[in-house]
């Protein structure tokens, strides 16, 4: 299967599924259709077993009880704990022996049953509205999310079920080089019309001028600003004073609706405003840009390349060594793992948000939990995540299946943007 038919046949499956999911009933059909249609498996009655016995200890009796596995792809060592629609997967159920346990708690229990040889590479628990995919070489990491209703866009996150290779990893490392090289050659090229390009303050606002144009590019691509294009059509519109345009852009971006200029052009007033403080320093000196610039910003950077398909983790690293490296931590640009961010606000904030939400979620009285959802939506939505961690906030809320898609910050997806004094962080994320 090419990508456009494996595409073809994952929005084929979003749409067959949408409505559906009983553990006892669908299960089976729902693994067997995904790994057919989506993932080219020819027979996958034979790829993938379901309800695979294993003997556990019983921690009530101390003697051996059989369970049963849910389905578990021996070539990929692939386990799959399967739950109905709705269910919350983060919640702990009671077991016949009294324990209580996640999902993924207990399919953790039975894939430590297996012989040696067969113990899971990875777990995935899933509702038939998501997957939570764990990485066992990371067993206590936060597990990676994919609805199903993104899966046209994001079915090569599962390709693991099939692929012992990690195709999926190596496909989002040549996204993210190939805008790595992009971002290097707009460097250069914009470096080029500066008057003193080995002044620290050149330097540092062709850092922020960077960043400021990717952020655009990304956002555009990504359903940030609302139509696909908008960023490139506004500089395609008025490309014999690029220069000007971007200035008034990046102005108009930092400020409310109710606080911009009433009788501006109708093109500028349609883009949105951008918290965080990204574009607020208007002494960031931009230069002319040649035709060349326009051209490279319109036709390679924006018309020939997709932004949203970057992993943030890998293009971080890529965008950081793209630039001067003497200037560009001074400068303002400087790209934290995702290993560092989670030392910092795992325990500072997010284990505590995570634990409010849960709370919220079972919350039985609709009314009290939409209030007090609201009162959450409004907490969210005074902090400023760094990297990945918004990504993984959006995706707990919309498994809740309790607020619409994108009602937590009011859009799909929330910015980060100035840290401290003089340096801005640019966050790729997406719903």
């Amino acid at each position: 299967m090419n990508e456009s038919e494996r595409r073809a046949a994952a929005k084929q499956f979003v749409a067959d599924w949408a409505n559906r999911g009983d553990e006892r009933q669908d299960a089976q059909s729902f693994w067997r259709t995904l790994l057919q249609k989506v993932f080219g498996v020819d027979e996958p009655e034979k790829y993938i077993s379901f309800e695979r016995r294993v003997e556990v200890d019983d921690i009530k009796t101390g003697k051996r009880t059989t369970k049963f596995i849910d389905g578990y792809i021996p070539s990929t060592k692939v386990l799959i704990e399967q739950k109905k629609r709705d269910i919350n997967l983060r919640a702990g159920q009671k077991q016949s022996d009294g324990a209580m346990l996640s999902p993924y708690q207990q399919a953790r229990r039975y894939g430590g049953y297996l012989p040696q040889p067969e113990q899971p590479r990875w777990i995935i628990v899933c509702n038939f509205q998501q997957f939570n995919i764990h990485d066992m070489t990371r067993p206590n990491d936060e597990p990676e999310t994919v609805l199903l209703c993104d899966l046209d866009k994001e079915f090569h996150r599962l390709d693991f079920l099939v692929d012992t290779t990690s195709e999926h990893i190596k496909k989002e490392m040549e996204i993210s080089l190939k805008a790595g090289d992009i971002v290097q050659a707009l460097y250069n090229a914009l470096l080029k019309q500066y008057k003193d390009p080995d002044d620290p303050e050149t330097l540092r606002s062709l850092n922020a001028l960077c960043v400021r144009i990717v952020f655009c590019l990304y956002a555009e691509d990504a359903d940030v600003f609302g139509r696909p294009m908008m960023f490139h059509d506004y500089l395609k519109a008025h490309e014999r004073d690029a220069r000007r345009t971007l200035i008034d852009l990046f102005r108009v971006l930092d400020q409310k609706t109710e606080d911009r200029d009433p009788y501006i052009d109708d093109d500028l007033a349609a883009f949105p405003y951008v918290n965080g403080g990204l574009f607020s320093d208007e002494n960031i000196v931009i230069p002319r840009l040649s035709d060349e610039i326009v051209s490279l910003i319109l036709n390679r950077a924006s018309a020939g390349f997709d932004w949203s398909a970057i992993s943030p983790t890998i293009f971080g690293a890529v965008f950081e060594s793209t630039l001067n490296p003497e200037t560009r931590r001074t400068g303002g640009m400087h790209y934290t793992s995702i290993e560092n961010i989670h030392k910092v606000i795992d325990p500072l904030f997010l284990n505590d948000l995570r634990a409010e939400l849960d709370e919220i979620k079972l919350r039985a009285d609709a009314k009290t939990r939409k209030k007090k959802l609201a009162a959450f939506q409004q907490k969210l939505a005074g902090l400023a995540f760094l990297e990945m961690k918004a990504p993984k906030l959006i995706q707990i809320n919309y498994s809740s299946a309790v607020l619409p898609r994108g009602y937590i910050f009011g859009k799909r997806v929330h910015f980060a943007g100035r840290v401290n004094p003089g340096c801005f962080c640019f966050m790729a994320v997406a719903a």
